[in-house]
C-alpha cells in the first residue's frame, strides 16, 4: 500500500520556510547581487570568448584535446559569475552593510562546485554518460550545500509501497537508476579497454580474440546488471514468479537477436569465418571486416559496407576463399586461329601470366587446349595468386594484357566469329497458258 502523506502538513512546512528563509531583506539583497554578477559575466564572456575560441582553433593539437579545451572555455562564465558573487558577498557582508551573505557564499560553492565537476568529468569520453554524471553529481552537491539533502532523501524514502517484505520507494529507485547506469557504463569502459588489449596479442588468432572479447563484454553487463540491481535493495527472487513469462516472452521476442549472437560465437569457435577472410555469399564477394553480436562486417571492393546476420552464415551456403589457405586459382579463357601451333601458344601464355606481379610462382601457372572451336583453338590458362582481398578483375585484366601482347609479338591471330550472307536472284515465274476459247 501507498505511504500516507499528509500534503497540507508538507505544504504549511514550504510556506513557512519561503517566508521565513526566501523572503527577507537580506536574500532579496543576496539575489540581487547574484543576479548582477551573473550579467556581468556573461557579458565579459562574450568579450573574451570569442578570441579565446578563435586562438584554440589555431592551435595543431588532436581533436581529443581540442575538445576538452572548447569545455573549459564554458567554464569561464561560471568563473566570472563566481569571482562577482565572491566580491559582492564580501561588499554586503560584515565588512558592507551589515547582511548575512550566507546565501551568496552557497552559490559561490556551488559554481566552484560546477567548474570542478565539469573539468574531472572531460576524462569520461562519452558525451551523455559525461552529461548525466556531472549533473546527477552537481544536484547532489547542491542539496549537501543549501542543507536539504538528507531532508530530500527521507521525502523519497517515504514516497514507495511494499511488495510483502520488500520497500520499493523513489528513492530506491533512484538510487537503482543511478548505480545501473554508473556500473554499464564502467563495464562498458572495461570491456572496450580490455578488447584493445586483447587486440594487441599477437598470439592468439583473430577468431580466438573476437571470441574472448565477445565473452567478457558479456559477462561485465550481466554482472553490471545484477549488481546494480542488488546495491538498490533489490531482491532478485521476487521476480522468480515472473522469469517463466518474462522469459517466453523475450525468447519468442528476441529470438532472431539471440539466434544471431550464438551463431557469432558458433563462427568464432569452429574458425570456419574470421575476421580477414575473403568470403563470396550471394554474389558478393568482399573481406570480413568485423564480427559484432548480431552481424558481420562483409567490406567490398567498392567499400560498401554490407551487415549481414551471422545466422545467414550457419544457414546459407558461403565461399571462404581464404579458409585454411590464402591461395586462390584464377583462369582466364581465350582462343587463335587454326594456323597457330597450339604447342607454342601454350608456352607463350605461360610466359604470359608470370608477367603479373600478383601471379605466384608456385603453384605455376598451366594451360590446356580444351576445346577446337567453330572458328578457333580454345585455351585456359590458370594460375595462382595469394591476395584475393585486393581483387580478381584487375588481375584476370593484367593477364589478358599480356597475353594481347605477347600474343601480337610473335604474329598469332586472335579470331572473331564471321558470317556470310547469300543473297539469290528470285526466279521468274512462267506465265500461266491462257484457256482456250470454245467455239
Amino acid at each position: 500500500m501507498l505511504d500516507k502523506i499528509n500534503v497540507t502538513d508538507i505544504q504549511t512546512e514550504i510556506l513557512s520556510w519561503v517566508m521565513e528563509k526566501v523572503m527577507t531583506t537580506n536574500t532579496a539583497a543576496q539575489i540581487s547581487v547574484i543576479a548582477l554578477s551573473f550579467v556581468l559575466a556573461w557579458l565579459l564572456k562574450n568579450v573574451i570568448g570569442p578570441p579565446l575560441k578563435e586562438r584554440i582553433n589555431n592551435l595543431s593539437i588532436p581533436f581529443r584535446l581540442t575538445e576538452i579545451f572548447y569545455s573549459c572555455l564554458k567554464l569561464i562564465f561560471p568563473f566570472l559569475a563566481m569571482c562577482f558573487v565572491f566580491v559582492g558577498a564580501k561588499i554586503i557582508g560584515p565588512a558592507g552593510f551589515g547582511f548575512n551573505p550566507a546565501f551568496s557564499m552557497a552559490v559561490v560553492k556551488l559554481l566552484l562546485a560546477w567548474m570542478f565537476i565539469r573539468i574531472v568529468a572531460q576524462f569520461i569520453e562519452h558525451r551523455f554518460a559525461r552529461n548525466i554524471i556531472a549533473f546527477t553529481v552537481l544536484g547532489l552537491v547542491a542539496l549537501s550545500i543549501f542543507g536539504i539533502l538528507d531532508q530530500t532523501m527521507a521525502t523519497l524514502d517515504a514516497i514507495g509501497f511494499n511488495i510483502g517484505d520488500f520497500r520499493l520507494s523513489a528513492l530506491s529507485v533512484a538510487k537503482g537508476v543511478l548505480g545501473i547506469f554508473v556500473l554499464l557504463y564502467g563495464a562498458l569502459f572495461l570491456a572496450n579497454l580490455l578488447d584493445r588489449k586483447i587486440s594487441s596479442v599477437r598470439s592468439l588468432n583473430p577468431s580466438s580474440r573476437v571470441l574472448i572479447s565477445k565473452i567478457a563484454r558479456v559477462i561485465l553487463v550481466v554482472s553490471a546488471l545484477l549488481i546494480g540491481l542488488t546495491s538498490a535493495g533489490i531482491d532478485l527472487s521476487l521476480f522468480a514468479v515472473f522469469s517463466g513469462a518474462v522469459g517466453l516472452g523475450i525468447g519468442f521476442g528476441l529470438q532472431k537477436v539471440i539466434s544471431n549472437l550464438f551463431s557469432g560465437m558458433l563462427l568464432l569457435m569452429d574458425q570456419s569465418i574470421k575476421p580477414g577472410d575473403i568470403i563470396e555469399m550471394d554474389g558478393t564477394f568482399g573481406w570480413v571486416n568485423h564480427m559484432g553480436a548480431r552481424y558481420t562486417e562483409l567490406v567490398t571492393r567498392d567499400n560498401k559496407s554490407y551487415l549481414v546476420p551471422n545466422e545467414e552464415f550457419i544457414t546459407q551456403q558461403v565461399i571462404n576463399w581464404s579458409h585454411g589457405n590464402t591461395l586462390v586459382r584464377v583462369e582466364t579463357t581465350f582462343g587463335v586461329h587454326y594456323d597457330s601451333d597450339p604447342h607454342e601458344i601454350k608456352r607463350l601464355a605461360l610466359e604470359a601470366a608470370t608477367k603479373p606481379d600478383r601471379v605466384v610462382d608456385s603453384p605455376a601457372p598451366v594451360c590446356h587446349l580444351v576445346e577446337f572451336g567453330d572458328s578457333s583453338l580454345n585455351f585456359v590458362l590458370r594460375y595462382w595468386i595469394k591476395d584475393a582481398e585486393k581483387g580478381l578483375t584487375n588481375t584476370k585484366g593484367d593477364v589478358m594484357l599480356a597475353l594481347w601482347d605477347i600474343l601480337k609479338e610473335n604474329n598469332v591471330e586472335i579470331p572473331y566469329p564471321h558470317r556470310e550472307v547469300f543473297m539469290h536472284e528470285p526466279k521468274k515465274a512462267k506465265p500461266k497458258p491462257k484457256p482456250k476459247e470454245k467455239k
